[in-house]
Formats: structure tokens, sequence, C-alpha cells
């Protein structure tokens, strides 16, 4: 994917190496979105999701004292890479909010490795990237994009682009009401929390889907392989089969290979974030 370089305006933080621990915006089926439940705390073996502020006490992050984004940014390759990601992300999304008259903030990111802290409590490598929506942070130890490559047979700048989309797309579901109701609807229907858990997730994919097919002139030869491949590499019925698991739908928390491939999926070829309602039928 030919990402344009990123911007010095975005919103980023360093915690490596001892620094810290197409149109309307669907407003209207998204914030009445009223089902489902963020989980407490991430399964590392789900890869990627989002925290919930279960630990919110514990404090925001630490602070990168004077480091300049420039200087997180190009602390190696794959830091670039993600912070073109994210300028990419919040130049997409930013003008669908002021058009539907939604407030809007940009979510910051964070690098950490091995080890650091969100709004949410710890953070660690084996949880994959995450969002906190505590903080509005999107966290990532860059080394996950190895694990993405080697031990998840899902290489690609495009699939590495889709982990940041993803993320992203849980920062959207923050702004725009979607978590806070999904988190009251945990406490009122616990039984059904994995179930809509997973119906939040796959919503994130497939506006990870939106952001790309409305940068459709940046997309290469291969790219949509590549993201679809990462989704389904991702999938809870492939990983817990690597694992040696045995396959149990019921304690899904992020979709099948297959729901996460066609949630992405549909993004891509709509490019229209009102068709990434993945509530309807519940609703209905």
């Amino acid at each position: 994917m030919r990402l344009n370089d990123f911007s010095r305006n975005i919103r980023v933080g360093d915690q490596r190496g001892g620094g810290g621990m197409g149109g309307r915006l669907g407003c209207g089926s998204l914030v009445l979105v009223a089902i489902g439940a963020l989980f407490f705390g991430i399964d590392p073996a789900t890869m990627l999701g989002t925290v919930e502020q279960v630990q919110q006490q514990r404090g925001a992050p630490a602070q990168s004292g004077g480091t300049s984004v420039e200087e997180i940014c190009t602390a190696n390759p794959y830091s670039r890479e993600s912070c073109a990601a994210l300028s990419s992300l919040d130049e997409t999304w930013a003008p669908l909010f002021a058009e539907a008259n939604i407030p809007f903030e940009r979510p910051k990111l964070w690098f950490y490795d091995g080890t650091g802290q969100s709004g949410c409590g710890s953070a660690q490598s084996a949880m994959g990237p995450f969002y906190c929506p505590a903080d509005n942070g999107i966290y990532i130890d860059t080394s996950f994009y190895n694990q993405l490559d080697s031990q998840l047979g899902a290489p690609g700048d495009f699939a590495r682009a889709y982990v940041m989309a993803h993320e992203y797309g849980h920062h959207i579901q923050t702004l725009t009401g979607t978590s806070d109701m999904v988190r009251q609807a945990q406490q009122r229907n616990s039984g059904a929390a994995n179930q809509l858990q997973v119906r939040m997730e796959l919503q994130a994919d497939c506006y990870a889907g939106v952001w790309a097919a409305k940068n459709r002139q940046l997309v290469e030869p291969g790219d949509l392989e590549e993201g679809l491949r990462a989704a389904s590499a991702i999938g809870d019925d492939t990983l817990m089969q690597q694992s040696g698991r045995q396959v149990a739908p019921e304690s899904f928390t992020h979709g099948s290979s297959a729901q996460r491939m066609e949630w992405l999926q549909r993004g891509l070829n709509t490019g229209d974030e009102d068709q990434c309602d993945t509530f309807a039928d519940v609703r209905g």
C-alpha cells in the first residue's frame, strides 16, 4: 500500500527503552446500537482487540518526555509505517465525523516494547495490538508484525495496515457512543457477552475495510489478498486449532476466520460505513 508519509500533527507516544510503562457517517445506526459487550481484558490467543477500562484507576500511561513525533515515528521501519497508517486514518475519518456533526478526537498511538502501561492497565506484547477507550489510545509492540509474518503466515504492508485500521475502528465505536451502550448491555445480559463482543470486533474489521476502500488509489496489486489472509489468520477458530485446542464457537471473542474475512470484504466492497452494522439481525 502506497501510504503517504506520516503527518507531524499525529498524536504519538513512546514507552520503548524505559521511556515509561464515502459519504455520511452512519451515526444513526451506530449510536443506536445498544446491544453487545466489550470484553474486560484480553485473551492473548485472540491477538487483537479492545482493552476495557476495568483497570482505569491505574491512571494514564507515562508520557514520552520531549521526544518528537519525528523521533518516535522513525525509530524503525515498522514505526514509520504505523505512523503513516495513523495519519491516513485520521485524514479519512475526521471529515466523515465533521459531515455528521459528531465531535471528533484523534486517538494517540503508543509504542512500547515487551511491557508498557495504558489507561486500562498494563500492556504486554502477548496481548497483541489493542485499543484502550479509557485514554483513546492504540497500543502496539511492533515486534507483533514479525509474529504476524512468521508465525501466523500473514506478511505484507497491507496486512499490517489492516491491524492498525482495525484498532482505529474501536476508536470510532468509542466516539460514536457505541462502546458505552454496548458496555451497558453487557451488564444487563452477561450471558450474551461473547457473542456480542464478536459483533464489535467484526464491525471494527468492516471499518478497516471502509478505510481501505476510501483510499483505493493507494492500494496496490495483492494488497487486498494480504488483508484477507491476515483476517483469516487471526480468526478465533484458526487460532484455537493452531494452539491445539478444540474449536468452541461459544467461546469466540473476535469471530471465525470466515466471519472476519466476510466483514473486512464488505467494507472493502462498499466503502460505506453504514454497511458495517453487525448488530442488525439482533436488533431486528
